[in-house]
């Protein structure tokens, strides 16, 4: 187990399977299917409480929706670090940029902004 940046852990321009599950768990729960999931947990959650169903279905209920809890988070939370580390290394290579053109020599800096192009993408 490494405690390094999720941008960093795999070789340059490929994504692990978990980087791709985050990635798709990050676009499935921005989408209105994921809404209306959500929105059936919620009411299956009220229904067994509501219908006083045994303590069993209520704890069984309860405990999906915080391990539902877990898993975005983690999911989510590694996407986002992926998209933070790729716009750091944009802003990067814009600043790069700009101090190159100020001091004359700018192919360096053109080639580091080429590879900045489609970052997100790639890690």
């Amino acid at each position: 187990m490494t405690f390094e940046h999720p941008a960093k852990k795999t070789r340059e321009g490929r994504r692990g399977r978990f980087e791709t599950l985050a990635e798709l768990a990050s676009n499935f729960t921005s989408s209105a299917a994921f809404l209306l999931l959500c929105l059936t947990l919620v009411a299956a959650f009220a229904a067994v409480h509501l219908a006083r169903l045994p303590m069993e279905w209520q704890h069984l209920a309860g405990d999906a929706m915080g391990a539902l809890s877990l898993l975005l988070l983690a999911l989510l939370k590694n996407s986002e670090r992926r998209a933070e580390h790729a716009i750091q290394r944009k802003l990067d290579a814009i600043a790069g940029a700009l101090l190159e053109q100020q001091a004359g020599d700018g192919t360096r800096a053109r080639r580091d902004l080429e590879d900045a192009i489609g970052m997100e993408d790639r890690l």
